[in-house]
């Protein structure tokens, strides 16, 4: 495992972060609280030190597990938890966003009493809210930071117009964007204005909604409130191209004596991003974790997979299908 400390914090974390959006169930057919356990307890066995949630993940239901989890597994010392506000739901699962600064006070207290703590490490404002000035919310933030429930702040979804404007109130210590060799709309802006304001990379969906972990073939049916049944990705005929790319990124993988998987985040790793988040939601998922490191992807093989890109995926898309909505005003 390799370790960073997060510039602007003294939080010494491993590059490779536990995301636990599929273990709240929600969008991902449902959930098996005893396995999600488990697979937290095997991420942190292998040396993930930091494990990233948010209270719509489930409506509730991944931070209770990642609060269960972390308290039956003990030595919390140096674990680490993430979560995020600014998401509100109703009883049918309409979920929209609401980053008022009322809205935030009650999320944080359910966020620590969901799990079980009384201090959030990294708090993510989880989309920025058109119905609310970006500065307001910042301030809202500030004074969670200034009154120690929480130990750094980040924005999830935001663009840098937005973070400068937060800026203006808050300090931004990480940003969470999406980012994997599918969808790398961040290169143009995001990510290059993180690395001139000191702002720690903390990128989701590293494994871009499975297609990346080389186990998806075409005739892959999604079940129930699956997202992929939405996702542009995943419909034809563009997943057949994206399942072309995949291929031949398994053939530079295996020339390299590797899996696609860890060769994916790997890549997200050498892309300069401090921090890459792996969904996961069963514990044998996390034998491939050690694959990841003790190497790095040289030049000539990130070109190579520019070009496979290029040869592949003549309809590209990004996850903007994933926003979502503002608040009826």
């Amino acid at each position: 495992m390799e370790y960073l400390t997060i510039p602007q914090t003294d939080l010494k974390v491993s590059r490779v972060a536990l995301g636990t959006w599929a273990i709240g169930g929600w969008m991902w057919g449902g959930t098996d609280e005893q396995e999600a356990i488990a697979t937290i307890h095997a991420a942190l066995e292998k040396g993930v030190n930091l494990v990233d949630t948010a209270p719509v993940y489930g409506f509730g239901r991944s931070e209770e597990i990642v609060g269960k989890a972390l308290q039956q597994y003990g030595d919390r010392k140096n674990i680490f938890i993430s979560t995020k506000v600014g998401l509100e739901w109703s009883d049918d699962g309409k979920v929209v966003r609401n980053s008022t600064p009322q809205r935030i006070v009650k999320e944080v207290e359910d966020s620590l009493r969901r799990l079980r703590v009384d201090h959030i490490d990294i708090y993510y404002v989880h989309w920025p809210d058109p119905l609310v000035p970006v500065e307001e919310t910042a301030a809202a933030m500030n004074k969670l930071l200034l009154e120690g429930k929480i130990g750094a702040i980040g924005v999830s979804n935001y663009t840098p117009e937005q973070m400068d404007a937060f800026r203006r109130e808050a300090l931004i210590q990480l940003c969470q964007p999406p980012y994997n060799i599918f969808e790398r709309e961040i290169e143009h802006d995001v990510k290059p204005y993180c690395k001139s304001n000191n702002v720690a990379l903390m990128a989701y969906g590293a494994l871009c909604r499975g297609l990346l972990s080389g186990r998806m073939s075409s005739d892959r049916v999604f079940e129930g409130d699956d997202l992929r049944k939405v996702d542009p990705k995943f419909q034809q005929p563009r997943f057949n191209q994206y399942l072309a790319a995949v291929e031949e990124l398994k053939s530079l993988a295996a020339e390299k004596g590797k899996e696609l998987l860890p060769l994916a985040v790997r890549w997200v790793l050498d892309q300069g991003t401090e921090i890459a988040l792996w969904g996961a939601r069963r514990p044998e998922q996390m034998e491939s974790l050690p694959a990841i490191f003790g190497w790095e992807l040289s030049r000539e093989d990130r070109e190579r997979v520019n070009r496979i890109l290029d040869n592949t995926i003549k309809d590209p898309v990004g996850p903007e299908f994933m926003a979502p909505p503002a608040r009826d005003q």
